[in-house]
Formats: structure tokens, C-alpha cells, sequence
């Protein structure tokens, strides 16, 4: 670990000699010979600030992925958990699979599993925030660009963004005939198809339609003692469309999108003490496709979201704009798994069966769903166009949610008879106004100062009907609360142009999450809440295009503080959240990304953070597992973990990411090349620190080659690709209130691809 910082610092002096030498080098290869730098980098145009800017001139810290490397990535069937690692300082996890993604940057998130839970990374799809975790998890296809906002974004995005964003830009239509259709085949039997296709209806309306098909046979076995079974998880089908047209008139425009999802497939595979105790090491008989569960043959996630939005804009004179953007959404899901992971407390036979593998301290099989849900958004906004040194935007936003969630218990020793059962109703409502101001002080120095009010109101309630520990007396329960907040919001930001090819910027901003509850109560009587939590952020970097346009170097560095940040002790003794406010959490560290042409043929990425997370308040508690196999490294006292002191859960200090693609003239086409390395150090699975949930550094390579050729009006492309080529396995999350339960990263996957892009 200490040469790994080591060379990360010297990368990061490295490369900060080689930005402030970038002009020097740019002049004097500009004198020399000029045609030498045919090949420089593009400009990548983001939309961080709701307006198309060059992402070197945006004073905030962004990332965007796009083009080949996001192909590269998201193949293999992978679901959003793909950009994980890929980005500075951004982590993705979920423990219920192909569904309910948990976003992490710069060590904030969120590990609450229950299906109210906010997050403090807001995900915004083509201008529409996706509030519901269930939402966060639409597949990816079709996709122009990816956008990662890191650091406070509530001036301009509002809902729970302290962290920071994910942007998704979907291609949009166009009046030009166009689309393409993939097809891939790999590991386990998986098919990955998707496609689009769009063009003109008339000289003013186009449209385009795009689809998403992906299958994947189950693969796991289950050999535990009486329900051996060949194959009983492991699988998916997962389908999706996207239908959007586009109407462009003079001085108007009205873009129509409809979406929709289907998932049904298999929760992510529970794995009862596959955590060898008194180690971080899978056992040593651990086997990725086999599981030994009692409750397997039960297990099953079902999905099924759709959305529709229309963004309409007017060019109300030369010097403004206005901007009108409605959305709804809603998501139907039901997940139901083997949670302990393991066996026991039946017969064959009328002879008892032991439990396994490891101790089973008690038999938990649960499901959770959403039998209904729905999203309104309402977003006015007035953008100005003048031409001279000022320009604002103020707008207007509304947010309506109605949301039921339902919790079930079943009595695994009698053939998974539902024993409890308790409905969630949270219904919230917020509003904010808004507004964003730029003034360019001279040639090289330009400010941006934003404001925000907003209002959040949660109604919610929890009716208890049936306890799974009926039998110690615990009955029927309905408990009803309210939590509400407003606050303002701000940020202030310089960009200043040191020379043509060299932006240095600042950054302070402040904004809240909104007050949260957490009534999942199948297993306790408490309905838990937390306070609104505030963070104030200071980041200061430089954004440089060097080499004459062949290399690009962007590095921030920040530190920020967060006051009563919202946590959820996740299980402990019992199968249930409670959620805590810490007094006082800081955070900082530093991100470098950059790219580079290395020649005609060759390009590199090269991306790194690093990011150190720590909770400060002396009194802050939990409840401590009580299974006596677990090693806690914390303070312990009376059955109360202290938490002073330690990092984030989920929150690895080390990111890094570095990709490198060849390309060759070869016949009438060209070959190419693009290997990918990820790598994000160690973390902790819980606010409490342990030996066994301490998640090992992981590292996973991918690799990708093929050929392409063009014929007519049609681009051709096969190609070949491995995700986690040396097959790294090892714990990525856990379950804690029962045994050493683990969840396991995917395995190595090989497929190959056909492509064909027509015009």
C-alpha cells in the first residue's frame, strides 16, 4: 500500500510539471513542425451547468464517458455497476443485483437497503432526476454520453445532491437516417442484442427508437442436503425500449421520450459464511457457481419500470431562452432471496439435517417489493443569451412521489410460509426556485455565483400486520411520522485562463439531503428518522490541454465537511435498518484525469483520486453483531459499537483507472485494441470496522479487440472482449446480523460481438 501511494504522488507531481510546462512544450512544437500533431484530442462538450460548455472552461469537477470506452465497459450484459472505478472517486454497489444501484463519490453514499432510501448522489437521465433507487438501475444502451458531477450540485439539480451527480445523455433523433443494431454471445450462455434505429417523418419531426434484449441462463447450482438442483440462479432477461420524437420548428422545440423495463431474473446470489472468520479471504472451498440454500428454489427478482417526459423550449428573442421539462416515472419490483444464505432446521426423512455451511444461528428468507410508486417532476427555467460579460438562468422546480413499499418474512423450515408482513406508505412533496449568474471580469477571469430554495415534506406511516416473531408476543403495529426542511443552497466559482490551453478554477458550495425515514419493522417496534444533513465543499484544480492538443491533464483538490450526515446502521442483530445522524464527517483528497494521444495509433487514459473519509463524533453508536465469531476492531462497550474515527462505509481511499487503445490501418479496415485496468483499494463494509468485512483492494483487467470496415452506407464490426480477465474473486458486500454472509463479484466473462452502424 505504501508504494502504491508513493507512485500515486509521483504520478500527481509528475503530471502538475507536465501541465505547467504544457505551453512552453505547445509553443515550441508549434515552431517546430505543426503537421507532426494530426492527431489531438476532441473537445468534449458537457451540459454540467444546464448549457453546452466545453468541459475544460467548467469551473466544476467532471468526468464524461463516452465512445469507445464506454462500449468497452458496459459489454459483457453488465448493468450500471459497470462504471464503477471507471471515473475518479466514483464506486457503485448493490446488494440486490441487477436493481437498486448505491452511487458513491468522494466516500459519500449510502448502504440503506430498504427501497425508501435516499441517496446523497442524485442520477439525472436525460434531464430527469431518477429518484428511487429501483429507477437508478435502468439499463444502459443507446447512451451519447456519461457525465459524473463530483462535489455539492444542489444549485442547479436540487434533490439530494451533496455528493454530487450522474448525468446520462441518451442519443437523441435527428432529421439524418441512422442507427445501428449489436449483437454479442458469451460466458454462461448470456445474449446481449440491442439497437436503434431513427430519421425523418417530416422536414420538422424525426424520431428514434431504441431496444435492449439481454438473456442469460441460470447457472448456479444449489447443493444443499435434500434441494440439490442444477442451475436454479445465476440468470436474467432483461428487456428494454426507448421510443423519442423530436420536433424542431424556428424558434421552437419539443422532444417527446417514452421508456420502459422489464427485468426478470434472479437476486444477487446470499453466500452463508463464504468469509473465512478471523480473515477478509473467501473459504477455501468457495465455487462462484454453486450455493447451499434451503430457500433457493424461491428465490426471483421482477422488475418493471416505464417513464415518459417532454422537454419543450422556446428561443423567446435572441437574448433568451425558456425551458420546460415534465416527467413521470414509476417502478413495480419484487425481490425475494435466501438471506442467510445457508441451511438447517428441517429433516429428511424424520432425520435432522445439520446446518451449513458454517453456522446458521437462525433461518432468514425475505422478500421486499413495490407494488406502487409514482414520479412527477416539474422544471420551468429562463436561460439568457446576451453577448456581452452577463448571462443567468433562474428557474422553478416541483417533485412529487408516492410510494408503497411492502416487507415480507417467510418461515424457510415450513415451506417459506409467509410469517410477517408490513406495508410502508411515504408519500413526499418538494419544490425549490433557483437561479445561476456568470460575469466575465476580463479575458481571463470569469465568476459564477448560485442560489437555491427548496422545501422537502415526507408523509409516512408503516402498518405492521403480521411479525415473524409473533410468537414472543410481538403483534400487529401502525406507526405514523412526518419530517419536512428547507434550506438554501448556494455555490460560488472562478474560472480563471492562465493561457490558451491552461484553466485554473475554485469552488465553494453548500446544500443538504432532505430529512429521511426508515420504517422497516418486521423484526423491531422503532420507526427511525434523521436530520437534514449539510455539506460545504472547497475544491481548487486546473484543467489543461498540453502537447498541443495531444495530451489533457485535469486535477482538483478538495476537502469538505458534512454536519449530522445521515447513516443507516445496516442489520446487526436483526434484519432491519436504523438510521443515525453523526455530529460532524470531513473529507478531502485529490483527482487527476487525463488523456493522451501517444501516436497515430495509440491512445491513453489515465485516471486517479484519492479520497480519505473520517467520522467525527465522540458519543456515536451502534448496536453490535452479537455472534461471537466476529471480529470487531472498534471500541465495544455494553453491546454498543463507537464509530470516532473510522471512514465511510464503501468509501475506498484508492481509485484508479487506466485504459489503452491501438488502432492499425489493416486491408480495407482497421484493427483495434483496447485494454482496461481498474483498480479501488480496500473498504469497509459497515460503519464499524471488522476483520471480516473489510473488503479486499480489487483489481479487474479488460480487454477488447476486433476488426472494422465500411461498405456503402454500412460500418462493420466484429470484435472479441473479457471483462475481469484474471477472474479476481472476492467479497464485495456482506450480511452481518446472522454469519459471515457474503456477496461476491462477478466472474470472469468471454464474448464476442457483431456491430452494425448504417446511414
Amino acid at each position: 500500500m505504501k508504494s502504491l501511494k508513493k507512485t500515486a504522488i509521483a504520478t500527481i507531481i509528475n503530471a502538475a510539471l507536465l501541465s505547467a510546462a504544457g505551453t512552453s512544450i505547445s509553443a515550441f512544437s508549434a515552431e517546430e513542425d505543426t503537421a507532426k500533431k494530426s492527431n489531438q484530442l476532441e473537445v468534449i462538450q458537457v451540459t454540467a451547468r444546464k448549457r453546452v460548455e466545453n468541459a475544460q472552461e467548467v469551473p466544476v469537477a467532471v468526468s464524461a464517458l463516452q465512445g469507445d470506452n464506454l462500449d468497452a465497459y458496459s459489454s459483457a450484459g453488465m448493468d450500471i455497476r459497470f462504471m464503477s472505478a471507471k471515473i475518479p472517486s466514483l464506486s457503485i454497489e448493490s446488494s440486490f443485483g441487477r436493481s437498486f444501484p448505491r452511487f458513491y463519490v468522494r466516500g459519500l453514499g449510502n448502504t440503506d437497503f430498504d427501497l425508501n432510501a435516499s441517496q446523497p448522489v442524485s442520477l439525472v437521465v436525460d434531464e430527469v432526476v431518477q429518484e428511487n433507487a429501483i429507477l437508478k438501475g435502468f439499463p444502459v444502451f443507446d447512451v451519447e454520453r456519461v457525465e459524473v458531477l463530483r462535489g455539492p450540485q444542489g444549485t442547479l439539480f436540487g434533490r439530494n445532491t451533496p455528493a454530487g451527480l450522474v448525468k446520462f445523455d441518451t442519443a437523441k433523433p435527428s432529421q439524418e437516417f441512422e442507427g445501428y443494431g449489436a449483437v454479442s454471445y458469451g460466458s454462461r450462455g448470456a445474449v446481449d442484442t440491442e439497437g436503434a434505429v431513427g430519421g425523418a417523418l417530416t422536414d420538422r419531426l424525426s424520431a428514434r427508437v431504441s431496444l435492449l434484449w439481454q438473456d442469460k441462463d441460470d447457472y448456479i447450482d444449489n447443493q444443499a442436503p435434500g434441494f440439490e438442483a442444477k442451475d436454479e440462479q445465476g440468470g436474467y432477461t432483461e428487456k428494454a425500449a426507448r421510443i423519442q420524437f423530436l420536433y424542431e420548428g424556428d424558434d421552437f422545440t419539443a422532444l417527446l421520450n417514452y421508456h420502459t423495463r422489464d427485468l426478470d431474473g434472479s437476486p444477487i446470489a446470499f453466500r452463508a459464511n463464504v468469509i473465512e472468520a478471523g480473515s477478509n479471504d473467501l473459504v477455501d472451498n468457495y465455487e462462484h457457481d454453486v450455493v447451499y440454500q434451503d430457500a433457493a428454489s424461491r428465490s426471483t427478482q421482477q422488475v418493471e419500470s416505464e417513464g415518459a417526459s417532454l422537454k419543450l423550449e422556446w428561443d423567446i428573442s435572441d437574448e433568451y431562452t425558456l425551458t420546460s421539462i415534465s416527467g413521470w416515472e414509476s417502478a413495480e419490483i419484487y425481490s425475494r432471496a435466501d438471506i442467510d444464505g445457508g441451511y438447517g432446521g428441517y429433516t429428511i426423512d424424520g432425520v435432522a439435517v445439520d446446518m451449513g455451511p458454517g453456522v446458521i444461528p437462525f433461518s432468514s428468507e425475505s422478500a421486499d417489493g413495490i407494488p406502487d410508486h409514482d414520479q412527477l417532476t416539474q422544471e420551468l427555467r429562463l436561460a439568457s443569451n446576451f453577448s456581452g460579460d452577463f448571462n443567468y438562468q433562474v428557474g422553478l422546480f416541483y417533485f412529487d412521489e408516492e410510494l408503497t413499499i411492502e416487507n415480507f418474512s417467510y418461515d424457510t423450515s415450513n415451506n417459506g410460509v409467509l410469517n410477517g408482513y408490513v406495508q410502508q406508505q411515504q408519500d413526499t412533496t418538494a419544490w425549490a426556485i433557483f437561479g445561476s449568474a456568470d460575469y466575465v471580469f476580463s479575458d481571463k477571469l470569469k465568476v459564477t455565483a448560485g442560489l437555491r430554495y427548496s422545501d422537502d415534506e415526507k408523509d409516512f406511516s408503516a402498518d405492521r400486520t403480521l411479525s415473524p416473531l409473533s410468537v414472543f408476543g410481538v403483534g400487529p403495529l401502525f406507526i405514523e411520522r412526518e419530517v419536512s426542511d428547507s434550506h438554501v443552497s448556494w455555490d460560488l466559482s472562478a474560472n480563471y485562463k492562465v493561457n490558451q490551453d491552461v484553466n485554473w478554477y475554485s469552488r465553494v458550495a453548500n446544500t443538504f439531503r432532505a430529512p429521511s425515514l426508515q420504517g422497516r419493522i418486521l423484526f423491531g417496534d422503532e420507526v427511525t428518522t434523521a436530520d437534514s444533513e449539510t455539506v460545504t465543499s472547497f475544491e481548487t484544480g486546473i484543467k489543461s490541454d498540453v502537447l498541443d492538443g495531444q495530451g489533457r491533464v485535469n486535477a482538483t483538490v478538495f476537502y469538505y465537511t458534512m454536519d449530522d450526515q445521515q447513516l443507516t446502521a445496516v442489520g446487526g442483530g436483526a434484519n432491519f435498518n436504523r438510521l443515525v445522524n453523526a455530529d460532524k464527517t470531513t473529507g478531502y483528497g485529490f483527482e487527476l484525469d487525463t488523456e493522451w494521444v501517444l501516436s497515430d495509433e495509440f491512445n491513453a487514459t489515465f485516471n486517479l483520486s484519492y479520497n480519505k473519509t473520517e467520522i467525527k463524533d465522540n458519543n456515536l453508536s451502534i448496536a453490535a453483531p452479537s455472534r461471537s465469531t466476529l471480529n470487531i476492531t472498534d471500541p465495544v462497550v455494553d453491546g454498543k459499537v463507537f464509530l470516532d474515527g473510522n471512514s465511510l462505509p464503501h468509501a475506498p481511499e484508492w481509485i484508479s483507472n487506466f485504459t489503452l487503445r491501438y488502432n492499425k490501418e489493416l486491408a480495407d479496415g482497421n484493427f483495434f485494441a483496447l485494454g482496461d485496468i481498474s483498480y479501488r483499494s480496500e473498504i469497509n463494509m459497515f460503519l464499524y470496522d471488522s476483520v471480516e468485512f473489510e473488503g479486499k483492494a480489487l483489481t479487474e483487467v479488460g480487454l477488447r479487440a476486433g476488426y472494422e470496415w465500411a461498405e456503402g452506407d454500412y460500418e462493420y464490426q466484429v470484435s472479441a472482449f473479457v471483462r475481469n480477465l484474471f477472474d479476481e474473486q472476492q467479497a464485495i458486500g456482506a450480511v452481518d446480523f446472522n454469519n459471515n454472509t457474503g456477496i461476491v463479484n462477478e466472474e470472469r466473462y468471454i464474448g464476442a460481438e457483431f456491430k452494425v452502424n448504417f446511414f
